[in-house]
């Protein structure tokens, strides 16, 4: 088993192959900070995660997005998967592997809530 399977027209695609680019994921609109840009190359939003940030109205700036990747990064040193990442009154689900935010909870719907699928927590 120690030959690798040889497939031309594999190898060709591989080699033609051009990365579409990534579809914007971060929050829509004025609220938007500037470092968006810089985030989105870090820390891609669902879409559902961006739904919930807008119908909860939860803002978050600068200084709690880099608190946020900041968890993240030292979820990943730990070997996590999916994390709950508690931030203030916001808690976020954050897939560690895809670095994607999948869902936000603000502090009034966070009462009463269980949390599943996640194999770690992180409070930043």
């Amino acid at each position: 088993m120690s030959n690798p399977i040889q497939n031309a027209r594999v190898t060709e695609l591989l080699q033609t192959r051009v990365d579409a680019p990534r579809p914007n994921t971060a929050p829509p609109g004025p609220n938007r900070p500037d470092f968006a840009g810089i985030l989105d190359s870090r820390l891609k939003v669902s879409g559902h995660a961006q739904t919930r940030l807008q119908s909860r109205n939860i803002e978050l700036g600068h200084a709690e997005w880099d608190r946020v990747m900041s968890g993240v990064e030292r979820a990943a040193q730990k070997g996590a998967k999916e994390s709950l990442v508690l931030l203030d009154d916001v808690a976020l689900v954050v897939s560690i592997k895809n670095r994607t935010v999948i869902t936000a909870v603000d502090k009034n719907s966070l009462k009463e809530n269980v949390f599943t699928n996640i194999d770690s927590a992180v409070i930043v």
